[in-house]
């Protein structure tokens, strides 16, 4: 008898093909779903309480879950495995052991022996009880080397530190910070509650917001007023989304503020989607930061009590995967697809979340708004590093400083003095080598280029960008070819698959890189393509690391 044919005597034919629903595992979900609304678009956000109560999830809870949500198996086990943080068990496979340590291997924690600490951890632990995970970058680069038990944060990890955490609570420590109260008892939403009340027009709001030069802080630096009269421009109903997905290696500085501030941001969203006139905002904040996402939990919770959101603040949890800081990405995902990049145009200015005009913003822009309002264009632009820079800026500093962390500072401020005034110079030992202005994908530049303005429109000169202010300092004990590597095999690690030139580009340079004599004719032959090609920013700029590795260190090649 043939395979076929013992599939289908197997099968009871009175059923329908496919998995069937176990009656234990589709009760299992629906107690856990609780009073959830089954519709696509909460999908991620099943998913997650499965994994957050189970640890795992089996192929028959992801078919329970697809016959209460009325989709397709096939549709719910994509989405799953889409996303680094969901670990789906096939039929026959063990689950993964009760308690996962992740350490991050990216380009700071590496250069602060993430290797070697990971290797270490698997030699001490008992695997059927933690499982070592090395991940990619989890926003706190200025504890290299960075770890996770559980949902804890571990800075500065050791063995002896993560071992002793992995006995312990597992649940995230909730910092100090400024809640609704004390935020209003220094003036905070009086200027929300002038631009509901009429007293600043959406138009005179419009024009401060342009005056004041504010641009888009999650990389792109669009300007925000600009933005804020196309998306009112296109036909109501619109909706608004605040990208706190902030992926990019090297980048920290949004978790700080939301961990000390997060009604500077709130506010913001409230009075854009105000002018904008938004239904309803949608905050996507990535899964690595479960101290952010109670803090905004509580405090949108003390806004709806208060009476003082205007609109619905809906909270959307990302689920590891760095494709989702691009804007478009994240809207599939906010509407429970895979976060699949889409092609342009339409941007979703005009057709967006739903098919709706979309204003999109970063967290750190979003926090400006409040500010720039109450005093004036003038006060923010005043405060960039001479008339052609405006505003002050969060830059997200690691690796071979004294000082790393959020650095407030003024826009266009040049590198060196940044490194100077704002981070205790070099790290003892250390003499500056190269430096990253924008995280993996901003390029690497020779320290010789630190005289150079930190804004945007300077390194894009040489096919660079400083990004999100992702600033990586690197010593004369750095390879920058090991660097370079790091990041494509990031960028390999991340890619959403979806098109060749970056699916299949990053492999083969990663490839490349790392043999014993690397072709920079074919390394360069490599980029270009990716960069042409790609549909979106990640394929796009993955080759700056390698691109800038060739033209200011090929000896490292030879």
């Amino acid at each position: 008898m043939n395979r076929i044919a013992k599939d289908f005597a197997r099968r009871d034919a009175s059923q329908p093909k496919g998995r069937q629903v176990e009656e234990a595992a589709l009760e299992e979900v629906t107690r856990l779903l609780g009073d959830m609304p089954r519709r696509a678009d909460l999908l991620i956000e099943a998913l997650h309480r499965l994994q957050d109560a189970r640890g795992h999830l089996s192929a028959a809870h992801l078919a329970a879950l697809a016959e209460l949500f009325r989709m397709a198996q096939a549709e719910v086990y994509e989405v799953a495995t889409f996303y680094h943080h969901f670990d789906v068990v096939k039929e026959g496979e063990a689950a993964p052991a009760p308690v996962t340590i992740r350490v991050c291997e990216s380009l700071t924690c590496a250069l602060a022996g993430a290797e070697g600490l990971i290797e270490t951890l698997k030699g001490i632990t008992d695997p059927e009880r933690i499982r070592i995970q090395p991940v990619p970058c989890i926003g706190a680069c200025d504890r290299a080397p960075a770890a996770q038990v559980g949902k804890l944060a571990v800075d500065h990890a050791t063995p002896a530190s993560l071992t002793e955490a992995a006995t312990g609570p597992l649940a995230p420590v909730i910092p100090d910070y400024e809640g609704l109260e004390s935020y209003r008892e220094a003036g905070g939403y009086d200027i929300y509650e002038q631009i509901r009340a009429g007293e600043i027009t959406p138009e005179a709001a419009i024009e401060t917001m342009s005056d004041a030069g504010l641009r888009g802080l999650g990389g792109a630096g669009f300007p925000a007023g600009k933005k804020w009269g196309f998306v009112r421009g296109y036909e109501a109903p619109r909706l608004m989304t605040v990208n706190g997905d902030e992926g990019e290696p090297g980048t920290f500085k949004d978790r700080w503020w939301l961990e000390r501030k997060p009604h500077r941001m709130l506010e913001g969203a409230l009075i854009a989607a105000h002018v904008v006139g938004c239904e309803r905002i949608y905050i996507y904040m990535r899964d690595e930061y479960p101290a952010v996402l109670a803090i905004l939990k509580a405090e949108v919770e003390a806004l709806e009590h208060a009476g003082l959101a205007h609109v619905p603040i809906e909270i959307r949890r990302g689920a590891g995967a760095y494709i989702c800081g691009e804007e478009s990405a994240m809207i599939e995902s906010i509407e429970g697809k895979r976060g699949l990049p889409r092609h342009r145009p339409p941007y979703i200015a005009e057709v967006g979340l739903f098919g709706r005009p979309t204003l999109n913003h970063n967290v750190e822009t979003l926090s400006w708004v409040p500010d720039i309002l109450r005093n004036g264009a003038g006060w923010f632009s005043s405060q960039g590093y001479g008339p052609d820079h405006n505003g002050l800026r969060s830059y997200s500093v690691s690796g071979r400083v004294a000082s790393p962390g959020v650095k407030l500072a003024p826009a266009g401020i040049p590198l060196q003095e940044l490194i100077d005034q704002h981070c205790g110079g070099m790290a003892p030992g250390h003499s500056f080598k190269a430096f990253l202005p924008g995280g993996a994908s901003g390029g690497i530049f020779p320290a010789s280029e630190a005289h150079r303005a930190m804004d945007f429109g300077e390194f894009e000169k040489d096919q660079g960008f400083i990004g999100s202010h992702a600033v990586m300092i690197l010593s004369h004990e750095d390879s920058v070819k090991d660097a370079a590597l790091n990041m494509i095999r990031f960028f390999e690690h991340e890619s959403c698959g979806q098109c060749t030139p970056c699916r299949s580009g990053t492999a083969k340079a990663a490839a490349i890189l790392s043999g014993e004599t690397p072709s920079s004719d074919l390394l360069n032959d490599l980029i270009t393509v990716m960069t042409d090609s790609s549909i979106c920013g990640l394929g796009q700029a993955a080759g700056n690391p390698i691109r800038h590795l060739l033209r200011y260190f090929p000896e490292e090649l030879a």
